[in-house]
């Protein structure tokens, strides 16, 4: 059995972590036998040198080794590209074409970004792994194969499931055995070593000295939280190796490379990201006032019109005192005199008030009805209106925001001919 540091050198793997070091370890170990294998960690690690280093240790390293992308499939035809497809299965289908597990019989699979698989997908999945059947598109012929499966992802595996994004039987499948590979800025003493390897292979490519950083640039480079890890830090030493002229680099200068603000290694946000069931809440409120603004606008409809009816305030206070005391509160001070939009002319003899016939009085409080009654639909068309203006007309993100599924809000903008 090779050792860590052979393996290292023999696949390009630069650092001395533990975690790292460990999660070699394990590959080493399982690299004999056939068990599945699911390689996790932050994207940018380096989870695929895992699945080679398993297929160069096996007794399968001599058949073939494939690699696939599950993310980068459309989903309509991966089920083609992993199990083949029979001539006239769809259209387009012009011959009969072998998938991915028919041609590495005998070896290995590595599927990467497994998580992205869709659900019809995992279903055939599970019974490769369960048995070696697989059936092609548009055929009834059951075809065995023999292939090692390893498969990596960088998604939340139990939230998955949670959310039923993915089959909780199909993940115990995969992860007979674990990997996981530790994000970038949990080894932060590599985190140099990484840089200079980085910065000789470009200097070699690009035929130029290359670069050396100062104390303070080695500092930055260690505090920093590189959220794309490995992958972020070879882009950034082969800007500063192409567009720097001189070869000594200080912190400052080297700051100019790195995102601000996503990447500074401050204490973790907490999601706050809310749930559907927190907008149905808040949704629920915002009737409920709405409700009860209704209510009191109807209140002082009543309370308006009994006085043009009588006239007489003192009246009025004695007959309406409890929805006075609704509208204004308890304060005994308050009266209806002390209300600015009400004011009742007092009652002269020698004026003659106008004769409103009753049909009349009836009719203006109905238009005063329709004029102020408030819309569930006039405000739901402006919840969308808002929601899509703050998010520049992203049905998805306004829909996250309004709590409703994309396809309803999707109905609603037709509805509403926004």
């Amino acid at each position: 059995m090779e050792s860590i540091q052979a393996i290292k050198q023999r696949f390009g793997i630069i650092g001395n972590d533990a975690k790292l070091n460990r999660s070699i370890e394990k590959a080493i170990q399982v690299a004999p036998t056939d068990i599945s294998i699911l390689v996790t960690g932050e994207s940018g690690v380096g989870k695929e040198s895992i699945p080679k280093i398993i297929h160069q240790l096996s007794h399968r390293k001599h058949g073939k080794y494939i690699a696939v992308n599950c993310g980068a499939i459309p989903e309509g035809t991966i089920d083609s590209e992993l199990f083949g497809h029979e001539k006239g299965a769809f259209t387009g289908a012009t011959q009969t074409r072998s998938g991915y597990f028919e041609v590495a019989d005998g070896g290995t699979i590595f599927l990467d970004e497994v998580g992205e698989l869709p659900l019809t997908t995992q279903v055939r999945l599970l019974r490769v792994l369960e048995n070696g059947e697989f059936i092609k598109v548009g055929s009834s012929k059951v075809q065995k194969t023999d292939v090692r499966i390893v498969a990596a992802t960088n998604v939340n595996m139990f939230e998955a499931i949670k959310k039923e994004k993915f089959r909780e039987d199909l993940y115990y499948r995969l992860s007979t055995i674990e990997i996981n590979l530790p994000a970038l800025r949990e080894r932060k003493d590599d985190i140099h070593l990484l840089f200079r390897k980085f910065a000789s292979d470009f200097a070699l490519k690009y035929k130029m000295p290359t670069v050396k950083l100062a104390d303070d640039a080695i500092q930055l480079l260690m505090s920093y939280r590189w959220n794309g890890n490995i992958r972020q830090l070879r882009n950034v030493a082969e800007q500063v190796s192409v567009l720097e002229h001189n070869r000594s680099i200080s912190g400052q200068t080297l700051k100019n490379y790195l995102p601000t603000g996503a990447g500074q290694n401050l204490p973790a946000v907490i999601n706050d990201t809310k749930s559907e069931s927190d907008f149905s809440n808040e949704r629920e409120i915002l009737y409920k006032v709405l409700f009860d603004m209704k209510s009191d606008l109807n209140d002082l409809k009543k309370l308006t019109m009994e006085l043009m009816k009588s006239g007489n305030i003192s009246e009025v206070e004695k007959d309406n005192e409890g929805l006075i005391q609704k509208i204004y509160g308890n304060n005994e001070e308050k009266t209806v005199q002390d209300v600015p939009v009400l004011a009742i002319p007092e009652h002269r003899e020698d004026i003659v008030e106008p004769v409103i016939e009753a049909e009349d009085k009836y009719h203006f409080a109905e238009e005063i009805e329709e004029e102020e009654t408030l819309s569930l639909h006039d405000k739901e068309l402006e919840l969308i209106k808002k929601s899509l203006e703050r998010h520049s007309g992203k049905r998805k993100l306004a829909a996250a925001e309004l709590g409703i599924s994309e396809r309803t809000l999707y109905r609603k903008i037709k509805q509403y001919d926004l």
